[in-house]
């Protein structure tokens, strides 16, 4: 039996030293709700994750532009509906205007409520949303992933000359631009039809950017599934690794006083 070296002690000590240390870092695990704490915990699945989650934040990105774009489209359809309701009240005036039966008054009439509706149209295609010209001739691209993909949406442009033809035209004959009643029913059957093919285009861009949409919400769930498996810790799993430390800490903590109190049998040995 030696004195001066504690052999039982140190590797009691040594012990310990591992057991607290898997203690504290089960700890750390619980506590964070993360498996990886330190770097050194897993360095592959840490870069992995914190590329996931740039990957993530990209994604979210990109739906967030998408669901603003499906809003614009919205809006802008919304616009269109009641352009489409001023052009069909206006063939209607167009159309009334050509009975032989009216007198000029009631004519000239027909050609205030023309105007009005005309206005109307004219003033909708300065209309904005959060500032952004609803309509015009350019196209807005809108960012779809995270790889910086796009998709542009069809331009809308009320001052195409389809639409500002019938904004000049006259039910009673005096217009600048048409210059008589048959001819303004011609010039807003065109409109009808331009807004007819523009609506179209307007709804076939929401329909697609609404599958993008429900496509980036499908990948943003799955690549959370996939950081989730790399750095989200199991809680059962780790309960039960917390409760095995605390065991062997404090079994390790009694064998380190025992180990302690072998030297003491020495002294009955010079008595």
């Amino acid at each position: 039996m030696v004195i001066n070296t504690n052999i039982a002690a140190s590797v009691s000590a040594n012990n310990l030293d591992k057991s607290t240390s898997m203690l504290n870092a089960s700890l750390a695990r619980l506590s964070s709700g993360s498996k990886i704490v330190d770097a050194s915990d897993d360095p592959a699945g840490l870069a992995e994750s914190i590329e996931l989650n740039a990957e993530i934040g990209q994604t979210t990105a990109a739906n967030a532009n998408v669901s603003n774009a499906v809003s614009f489209l919205q809006t802008q359809d919304g616009y269109l509906q009641q352009v489409g309701s001023a052009l069909d009240q206006m063939a209607t005036l167009a159309t009334e205007a050509q009975d032989s039966t009216k007198t000029t008054a009631q004519v000239a009439g027909y050609q205030t409520e023309f105007n009005a509706l005309a206005g109307y149209i004219n003033s909708t295609s300065t209309e904005t949303f959060n500032g952004v010209s609803l309509f015009g001739s350019s196209a807005l691209t809108v960012t779809t992933d995270g790889n910086g993909g796009t998709f542009s949406m069809t331009a809308v442009d009320l001052t195409n000359t389809k639409y500002t033809t019938v904004t000049g035209s006259a039910v009673d004959g005096s217009g600048a631009v048409s210059l008589g009643t048959s001819t303004a029913v011609t010039d807003v059957s065109n409109a009808i039809a331009k807004l007819a093919s523009d609506r179209a285009s307007v709804g076939a861009s929401e329909e697609r950017l609404s599958f993008v949409g429900n496509n980036l919400s499908v990948l943003e769930n799955n690549l959370s599934a996939a950081k989730s498996q790399i750095s989200d810790v199991d809680v059962a799993t780790e309960s039960t690794n917390y409760a095995k430390f605390q065991i062997l800490v404090q079994s390790g903590t009694a064998m380190l006083a025992q180990a302690n109190q072998n030297p003491q049998t020495v002294l009955k040995l010079l008595q």
